[in-house]
């Protein structure tokens, strides 16, 4: 189940083409779609500009990492400055997606806002995950790809989003993983852990980890945590288990990914569900 990310993105058709035969210019493996994540390749110390916005962590060797968010409109565009100076700019088409929109009216108003008395709470728990989010390493821990940190019925998908009483709420930025409490949960890929909270009031146990160059992995809802903040861990490490933790209707893992501030899909990086259980049976 240790999927290279080039190999898997070839198999699947994804793009993987540079734009010219100039090898200044980026090549790229990715999806240009709304909550595609990209991964980029340009000559080595050069700074990247997205939408005019200085990418802020690039491997030295020139290797980034393109995070586009759900509502994303594009073109995207891309500035490389060179080390010897020069500039090359260049604009690329985001491909809309649709998400599900599901409406529910008839709640009672506790169902829709939460209590002032855990507002402060919350604040907490959105300060210190967006602390952790601004960790930045530039190891080369996204070498092996991903694979799922858990196998099981999908029962939510990225980007889908509920009106309740006419009254938008945010977008669901995961994919859900339903399957019973204590099941164990992996590292999808090798990285430094940079939160291990045992009980925020939305999402429970919750468990990031710095997968490097911007790309964060996030796991809600759990029912045990098994690694603490500045542990490094390899992809299939098992790093915590499966619960209902915080605002949860039912044992579930909620898999989310963060490319800097950019909420995207992280079902673009692994195989099917589909796939990934018949091949985890084949080797049983």
């Amino acid at each position: 189940m240790r999927l290279a990310i080039t190999t898997f993105l070839a198999a699947t058709g994804i793009l993987t083409a540079s734009l010219t035969a100039q090898a200044a210019e980026p090549t790229y493996q990715g999806q240009f779609v709304q909550g595609g994540i990209v991964f980029g390749q340009t000559d080595a110390g050069a700074e990247v500009l997205l939408d005019d916005e200085v990418i802020d962590t690039i491997a030295p060797d020139g290797r980034f990492i393109l995070g586009f968010p759900r509502d994303y409109e594009g073109p995207a565009k891309l500035s490389i400055k060179h080390v010897d100076g020069s500039v090359e700019s260049f604009a690329y088409d985001i491909g809309d997606r649709e998400f599900n929109i599901q409406r529910i009216d008839g709640l009672p108003p506790k169902m829709v806002t939460p209590d002032p008395a855990v507002m402060e709470r919350i604040k907490d728990d959105s300060r210190q995950a967006r602390e952790a989010r601004t960790e930045r390493f530039t190891e080369n821990f996204l070498e092996d790809g991903f694979i799922w940190p858990a196998l099981g019925p999908i029962s939510g998908v990225y980007g889908s989003q509920r009106i309740l009483n006419g009254e938008p709420r945010a977008p669901h930025w995961g994919v859900d993983i339903a399957m019973p409490t204590g099941t164990p949960v992996v590292a999808p890929a090798d990285g430094i852990v940079t939160l291990a909270h045992p009980d925020m009031y939305f999402s429970g146990a919750t468990l990031f980890i710095d997968h490097g160059l911007g790309m964060v992995s996030a796991f809600l809802h759990l029912s045990e945590i098994d690694v603490k903040v500045g542990d490094v861990v390899r992809q299939g490490d098992v790093i915590g288990k499966i619960g209902e933790s915080g605002r949860a209707t039912g044992p579930h893992l909620d898999w989310r990914i963060n490319v800097g501030a950019a909420r995207v899909d992280a079902q673009l990086l692994v195989p099917p569900m589909e796939e990934a259980q018949k091949a985890a049976n084949a080797n049983n």
